[in-house]
């Protein structure tokens, strides 16, 4: 393979542009070498472009490492394409490499043959020995297996800016927009969108914004003048359906889908939380649209932000929480005390490694058996599980609908997977979004706290409403007007009430869909963010002629009422989860089928080779 050294820009030819469906571009370096904006950059102009996109950012679990460490690398893999794709790829086509850090934990990622850029200035012996290297890769032909470039991006963004007068310390800060500029020319990317992000971002510090945009047109004019690289690759605009699109990632679509809801049902949305990765962000775009009738209050605590939505949601508002794994375990005794009441209420739980803090900036899927079960006592809610970055806009607004409507609260599972991923979102007409009917007790002639409706819901009162005081709080209640009852009987007509009212949600949800045949060898089911890679695995066996199918799970309580007759038609049942097999247990206990479980438990989302291979093993290999 070839090894190209850059030390300036040479005059050259125009390199040929090679036609590709798509590419997986990963940006990797120190925590403060700001690879997820250009990953964020490179993304966004992507879209712009019109490919299909699919993001992977990958955080260091240590809020400041020490510079140069194994444990101190920043990630972002973008995957865009000419067509529909489901996943940020399974391995990167091109790498670049701000350190030896980086290098060391995402070479492993880059294709055999692919393209590698490394900032040959920071392999110096210390930046070495931080890694754990033993001699200097750039030298020992060790990376002869891939296209390798080593360019000192510092030095020559430390050129490129040399006019604007800042001090090596603040021009160095700039390499990352020269490695974007780099980017850019080799995916035949256009400049002017970061250009203009650039000018808007450092409006006040002009010296700043003008040395960003030289090192990223710096970046650029190498790839252009220099006869380093043979050839750039396109990626022509995605077959997308019509409409209008942006770039979101889940914890955008999440926040924007509560406040949909809360518009659809003609209220305020209040949203109480307390920060924790990697959930913040719902707080942060929540904290940017008041004038949609948003309130938003940080609390104190995980049990304080809880309590608040509680009473939110007695005063009328659509109240909303959000949390990690660790902030679920404080929250439960004040969601049992929202179900004790029965008051509608949206707990979002985007998913990371435990037990305990665990992996904080890692994904996973180990709570699902908190949702379900979590707290004390017979306490049942539903839950449900956003399968894609795009997808959590919907899924917020299900969440609420099914809240308002059976008067309980609801957890929607994300992941951070999906919650910091990105993808196009089309942006619905608002002729697409069917309103949510909301209706309060207004008649004291009529009114019981807790009489029921068809759908088992009692009636949601609000404080100050002439003749329909009522009590509130989290002792037992009697059936029908809501005083403390501690009698044996009513405890278990109540606890029958609690449980029939969420079971009657499987009337809104609809019957379980197979991608697929409906009855064969092998059916895979997957739940939440797993969606991606197990579809993708699905269609590519399926295209080899392999006798596999794909059930998705959106709703975890209650599943949907076919699940049981879809599992039983297949010889097989394959269960994928980023746990040790949660649902797989549920689905076993709930059906007895006999599924089998294909787990992983590495604060990273499944990659479809890995699937591919456990169906190959399961079937024997391609038809």
């Amino acid at each position: 393979m070839s090894t190209v050294t850059s030390d300036k820009a040479q005059p050259r030819r125009p390199a040929p542009t090679r036609e590709i469906e798509r590419a997986a571009v990963r940006f990797a370096g120190d925590s403060g070498d700001g690879m997820q904006l250009v990953g964020s950059q490179f993304t966004a102009t992507s879209a712009i472009v019109g490919n299909d996109i699919a993001t992977f950012p990958d955080y260091p679990a240590e809020i400041r490492a020490p510079m140069g460490t194994l444990a101190g690398v920043s990630g972002f893999q973008v995957n865009f394409s000419s067509y529909h794709i489901h996943t940020p790829g399974d391995r990167v086509d091109a790498l670049v490499a701000m350190n030896p850090a980086a290098l060391k934990v995402n070479l492993p990622d880059l294709v055999e043959g692919g393209v590698l850029i490394v900032n040959s200035d920071e392999f110096d012996p210390s930046n070495l020995q931080r890694a754990q290297y033993q001699s200097n890769p750039l030298e020992d032909g060790s990376l002869s297996r891939y296209q390798l470039y080593k360019i000192p991006i510092t030095q020559q963004t430390l050129e490129a800016v040399k006019e604007t007068g800042l001090g090596p310390r603040d021009a160095g800060r700039c390499k990352n927009f020269y490695a974007l500029g780099l980017a850019y020319w080799l995916y035949d990317r256009p400049l002017e969108p970061t250009r203009r992000w650039i000018a808007n971002k450092f409006a006040k510090v002009p010296a700043v914004a003008r040395a960003n945009t030289l090192a990223l047109e710096a970046g650029y004019a190498l790839g252009e003048t220099t006869e380093m690289f043979t050839t750039r690759f396109r990626v022509r605009p995605a077959q997308l359906a019509p409409g209008t699109y942006r770039n979101l990632t889940g914890n955008q679509a999440t926040a924007l889908g509560l406040i949909a809801a809360a518009q659809l049902a003609g209220k305020p949305l209040f949203y109480g939380s307390y920060p924790i990765t990697p959930a913040s962000d719902i707080l942060h775009e929540l904290s940017l649209h008041k004038s949609f009738d948003v309130r938003v209050f940080q609390a104190e605590d995980e049990i304080a932000a809880m309590c608040a939505v509680v009473g939110a949601a007695f005063a009328g508002a659509i109240a909303a929480t959000g949390t990690s794994g660790p902030g679920m375990a404080l929250k439960q005794e004040a969601i049992g005390l929202a179900v004790m009441t029965e008051l509608p209420c949206v707990i979002v739980n985007v998913q990371r490694g435990g037990p305990s803090t665990g992996l904080p900036t890692k994904t996973e899927q180990s709570d699902l058996w908190q949702a379900i079960l979590g707290r004390n006592g017979d306490c049942p809610l539903p839950v449900l599980a956003a399968q894609s970055p795009a997808d959590c806009f919907a899924a917020a607004i299900e969440a609420v609908r099914v809240a308002v409507k059976y008067m309980t609260p609801v957890v929607l599972l994300t992941d951070g997977y999906i919650a910091n991923g990105s993808e196009p979102w089309r942006i619905p007409a608002l002729s697409e979004l069917a309103p949510i009917p909301i209706r309060h007790a207004t008649d004291p002639t009529t009114f019981q706290p807790y009489a029921r409706d068809a759908n088992g819901a009692r009636p949601w009162a609000i404080p100050g409403t002439p003749g329909l005081r009522h009590r509130i709080g989290g002792l037992e209640k009697a059936d029908g007007t809501g005083n403390v009852c501690y009698t044996p009987e009513n405890h278990q007509r109540m606890t029958h009430l609690r449980a029939e009212k969420v079971a009657r949600v499987v009337q809104d949800i609809a019957p379980q869909e197979v991608f697929g045949d409906a009855e064969g060898e092998l059916l895979v089911v997957s739940w939440g963010g797993t969606f991606g890679a197990v579809r993708t695995a699905i269609e590519q066996a399926r295209e080899s002629g392999q006798n596999v199918s794909h059930a998705h799970l959106r709703w975890l309580n209650p599943m949907p009422a076919n699940l049981g007759a879809v599992l039983r038609r297949f010889r097989r049942v394959l269960v994928c989860e980023l746990n040790m097999g949660q649902l797989r247990q549920l689905l076993r206990a709930a059906y007895l089928v006999d599924a089998e479980g294909l787990n992983k438990v590495q604060g990273r989302p499944f990659m479809v080779s890995e699937i591919r291979a456990r169906i190959d093993q399961i079937l024997g290999g391609a038809a």
